[in-house]
């Protein structure tokens, strides 16, 4: 099974001059970067590197997980933040899962004693929450529902209706589709270590209503 990391990027340079050389290269068949509009020269870096690098066409969340999931051409994909929230040594451990057979592997800031040293209480709590009603509404037996950082076979997008349309929250519409259809996930522990630069993305309100409104449609969804 080919293996493509999906690394994205806005305005991360600082951080991916660390983060990035700690990625081996046996670890992967394709290393590829989106970025997402970045004003500081996170682009120009990348491709300075030898990286393949893109920036995404629509400037969203969204946009960047659909520009990802076009240019990824691996059997297992794995989102990757380089920011210095996800630590770069759990990639094997990821893809070993999916290999056992897992169609669905997630990092986990939450599970058997792992802890996020970038949680405030608000964003903790958050999470706790969302990951408790997919697993109550759904079926699901996870730990964290809203973490970038996981893998997945490239075929799931398909059978979940988000390959072409991936929507902004993503992250937890994946987990709930994959539970509704009864797909074989599982959380590994991994660390969540403060982010090495720039700012953060989260937007508390705005992402909290999505999750929201994303919970009850698929409630109706079929």
């Amino acid at each position: 099974m080919k293996v493509s990391v999906v690394v994205y990027a806005l305005n991360e340079i600082e951080s991916m001059r660390l983060i990035m050389p700690r990625i081996k290269k046996e670890w992967y068949d394709q290393l590829l970067i989106i970025d997402g509009g970045s004003k500081d020269g996170t682009l120009e870096w990348a491709k300075e590197q030898g990286y393949e690098a893109y920036r995404q066409e629509e400037p969203s969340w969204s946009g960047a997980y659909k520009e990802g999931h076009k240019r990824a051409w691996g059997d297992i994909l794995v989102d990757f933040s380089p920011d210095g929230n996800s630590i770069p040594e759990k990639i094997p451990e990821l893809v070993a899962k999916i290999k056992e057979g897992y169609d669905l592997v997630i990092a986990s800031r939450y599970k058997d004693g792992a802890k996020s040293e970038d949680d405030s209480w608000v964003t903790g709590f958050g999470n706790f929450m969302f990951t408790g009603l997919v697993n109550l509404l759904f079926g699901g037996h996870f730990t964290d529902v809203l973490v970038i950082f996981r893998a997945y076979r490239k075929t799931i997008l398909k059978e979940c209706g988000l390959d072409l349309d991936p929507q902004y929250n993503f992250t937890e519409l994946l987990a709930i589709r994959a539970a509704k259809l009864k797909k074989r996930t599982a959380d590994i522990p991994a660390d969540e270590p403060k982010r090495i630069a720039g700012e953060t993305k989260l937007r508390i309100f705005y992402d909290g209503w999505a999750n929201l409104t994303t919970l009850l449609s698929e409630l109706v969804r079929r």
